[in-house]
């Protein structure tokens, strides 16, 4: 079946994204990646009030693997 799709308003397609319209099968990432970040880093918006008192960031993983990415072509 046709998908019908209305306006559409793309900001930025960067690096692995991926921008379809219309009908899929299948898609997937093709990369991953792990960010670390203190209390209150990536919050977004307007007019935003934080108050952290005490910031820590747990760095150990002891995983060897996290993520793992199997192509489907």
């Amino acid at each position: 079946m046709p998908a019908i799709v209305g306006t559409v308003k793309v900001l930025s397609v960067e690096g692995s994204g991926v921008f379809n319209i219309g009908d899929v099968l299948n898609m997937s990432p093709s990369s991953t990646s792990k960010a670390y970040a203190g209390a209150g880093s990536f919050n977004t918006g307007d007019y935003l009030r934080i108050s952290n008192q005490h910031s820590q960031t747990n760095t150990y993983d002891k995983d060897l693997n996290d993520s793992n990415i199997k192509t489907i072509i």
